[in-house]
Formats: structure tokens, sequence, C-alpha cells
């Protein structure tokens, strides 16, 4: 049976769509908890960025270890559940992005096509590779990426004002989207507004672009990545988690 989380409307837009929005996810306590974490962390590292257009902190749960608790809500296991109903749904990446308050930050249409694993074992499909100081990075077969679902977060009321996504519904069925061909999908977009506490999902695969801020209200996101295929022989998720 269908729960509240992911009722089968929202189910059927999400395979449909490659998004759907669910408000009312975290509680008010809960969301400010969050935010009382992520204020507590240091600012310095590999894996944090801070300027006046963004701060952002990568392998958020490896960075703000106080978080894992906090984000593992029987309403989240419950989603995880019914997004992976074979089992084996497992944290692989976590995000956390702020764009404060005017800031002209913005993200160019694109999709989500780089995993961070532990270190480069070249297999077939696997590539092209990324190898900065905080790890590596690959782009998997489409299959992997097919099989990732994103929760995304909002600790903030997220609109057109504050930098909400922008998608082109459906695009995450056509595999991995030219450069050169993404500008002919984009006037289909449709924007996502999200209420703080609500969770936006989100196939890695779906063409996606997030505008300048034109309010003075932040928008605080943790980004996270959930997977249940296995990587092959040599290969294994940099961020593994499992709630």
């Amino acid at each position: 049976m269908k729960t509240a989380f992911l009722p089968d409307p929202v189910a059927a837009q999400f395979a449909e769509a490659g998004f759907a929005m669910l408000p009312g996810l975290f509680a008010p306590a809960e969301v400010a908890a969050l935010l009382r974490a992520v204020e507590s962390a240091p600012v310095s590292g590999l894996n944090f960025r801070r300027s006046q257009e963004v701060f952002a902190i990568r392998d958020l749960l490896g960075e703000v270890p106080g978080l894992w608790p906090l984000l593992n809500i029987p309403g989240l296991r419950q989603l995880l559940g019914e997004l992976f109903p074979a089992g084996g749904g497992r944290l692989v990446k976590a995000i956390y992005f702020d764009k404060p308050a005017g800031s002209n930050w913005l993200v160019a249409w694109h999709q989500d096509l780089m995993i961070n694993v532990n270190r480069r074992a070249d297999q077939p499909g696997f590539g092209p590779w990324t190898n900065k100081a905080e790890g590596a990075a690959v782009q998997p077969p489409v299959a992997v990426l097919e099989d990732i679902v994103t929760i995304r977060i909002h600790l903030d009321d997220c609109d057109a004002t504050n930098g909400a996504l922008k998608v082109v519904p459906g695009t995450h069925r056509l595999g991995v989207v030219a450069a050169a061909a993404i500008a002919g999908h984009t006037p289909d977009a449709t924007m996502c507004a999200v209420p703080a506490g609500g969770a936006m999902l989100m196939k890695p695969l779906l063409l996606h672009a997030s505008s300048r801020s034109t309010s003075h209200r932040p928008r605080r996101v943790m980004h996270l990545e959930f997977a249940s295929v296995e990587l092959p022989a040599g290969l294994a998720w940099r961020e593994r988690r499992v709630l």
C-alpha cells in the first residue's frame, strides 16, 4: 500500500516527468535542527566553498556527521522503501548548497552525470574521469544513472525569486543529452517551488538549471543521492551510507 510520503499520483508523476514535490517531509523543528548542525560546521577544507555568491559543503555527512541522526527519520526511511521497493537504497552523495540572499549565482542547464567513487579503476562504460583533491569521480553507464534518485531537502521556502530549480519534464528518459541539443529542450521548462521542510525528488538525467536570486531570502538545500545498484569490482561509492 502506498503511504502519504509517495501517493500514487506523485509516484506516477515522478516516473513520467522525472521529478515530483513532497511538502512536509521534515517538520519545522527538524528543519531547525538540520540548520543548527550545518551552522556549527567548520568553514575550511577541500569540501567547503564559501563566497558572497554561494556556500557549499561536499561530502556533507563526512564533514558534518551530526546531520546523520537528524536525517535518519522514519519518513525518509519509508520514502526510500517506496522508491527502492526491492531494497538496497543507499546514500551515495550528499551536498549542501546555500544561495545567499541577493546571490547572482546561477547554474546553467545540465544533467548530473558524475558519481563519486573510491578510486580510479578503469571499467567498460565508465568515463570520462576527474581526479580532484577530494577524490575521484566518473561518468558511469546510463543504467547506473537511471538507478539513482536525488532527494533535495529544502530548508527554506523556495520559489522563482530565490533560485528554485527549473526542469524539463521527461528529459530523464533521453539518456545523456548532447550539449548542443540541450537548448532545444529548454522552452518546455517548468519551475519547481518547494516549501521549507519539503523535498523535491529528481532523476539525475533530468535537465535542470537554477536562476539568479532576486530576493533577500536564502535558498538552503541538502542534495542527497541514493542508489541501489552495485558498482563493478574495483569501484565503490565514496560516500556510501545505509539508512
